[in-house]
């Protein structure tokens, strides 16, 4: 059975799905829908599929198996509601949406119609992944900190808070998912965000450059995750580290680091997470089995509510129960 799978956004993740659909066996890229046709026309013809500047057009043009999604935080809604109305299965990548309002409605009309659907949280498919999520089962864990430090993205919307929720929404939400898929659910969170550097570099910047928040998990554990964007070029950390009375746990791009009273062990990263959580959305559509789909849109909705909630306690000065 080959799949026919339709593209929405045409911006660097869109090229990376559609590379990788492009190597799969039965799947088809069929249609790719983009901002304007000119940049759909110009995007799907090098995959041998058809471009166009309207979603309902795309729709009406091709039964599809499934969709993509890979555009910025304030392009949502409209999209998912297309497919919605049509049955069609989706991808969609992270972040939701730049707040919670319009993924809340979305995921009410997903739930009535048992759609399938599945989120780009990729990191979730890593082997080091695995074996760590295996490593804490029956561990109690003490406590969690995590990091994303980097430079500011160049595209101008990521610069604005109104499309992309600042840089714990849009970027350092691949941190709080780790947190919530390995150390269980956040029920309070609470962020201190400032403006130090990048606002002095640019234009337009209503993104705070640096910030850290403090979580409260449901069971006890205590995390806090820090991010900033005011680093220079490929200067950057990325890491999520958990601690008990065994040791230490320590993952980042890299390797995942076991240190343990006597000695450590290190394992490098591999294999090719994308590829895996397509594979697992694919094969659900196919077949219906979900079991492999490691983030569907609901659970996406959780960790778009811890970052949404950081954003708000950071304005507001005070905590905020989830």
């Amino acid at each position: 059975m080959t799949l026919n799978i339709g593209l929405i956004g045409t911006g660097w993740f869109g090229k990376v799905h559609a590379d990788l659909l492009a190597g799969m066996e039965d799947v088809t890229l069929v249609a790719v829908c983009g901002s304007s046709k000119e940049k759909a026309d110009e995007m799907a013809r090098h995959y041998d599929a058809e471009g166009y500047g309207d979603i309902t057009e795309m729709l009406e043009a091709h039964k599809l198996d499934a969709a993509y999604i890979c555009v910025p935080p304030q392009s949502h809604g409209d999209i998912e509601r297309a497919l919605i109305r049509h049955d069609i299965p989706f991808f969609i990548e992270k972040p939701l949406s730049y707040s919670t309002e319009i993924p809340a409605s979305l995921l009410q009309e997903i739930k009535e119609r048992n759609l399938l659907t599945s989120v780009g949280y990729h990191f979730r498919y890593q082997d080091n992944i695995r074996r760590l999520k295996e490593t804490l089962t029956g561990d109690k864990i003490g406590m969690v900190t995590g990091q994303w430090m980097g430079g500011m993205p160049g595209v101008a919307w990521w610069r604005n808070q109104e499309q992309s929720g600042g840089q714990f929404t849009e970027q350092t939400t691949h941190i709080v998912d780790l947190l919530r898929y390995l150390g269980g659910e956040v029920e309070e969170v609470y962020g201190l965000y400032g403006n130090r550097i990048v606002h002095e570099q640019h234009e337009n910047v209503t993104v705070a450059d640096i910030g850290t928040v403090s979580l409260k998990l449901t069971s006890g554990v205590i995390a806090n995750i820090s991010n900033t964007c005011v680093l220079p070029g490929e200067v950057g950390r990325v890491n999520l580290t958990f601690y008990n009375e065994q040791g230490l746990l320590d993952w980042n791009l890299d390797r995942l680091l076991t240190v343990r009273v006597g000695g450590s062990t290190e394992y490098a990263n591999s294999g090719d997470p994308y590829a895996a959580e397509s594979e697992a959305f694919l094969h659900a559509v196919r077949t219906g089995d979900r079991s492999r789909i490691l983030s569907d849109y609901e659970d996406g909705y959780k960790t778009l509510k811890v970052t949404c909630a950081a954003y708000e306690s950071a304005q507001t000065g005070l905590p905020v129960k989830l």
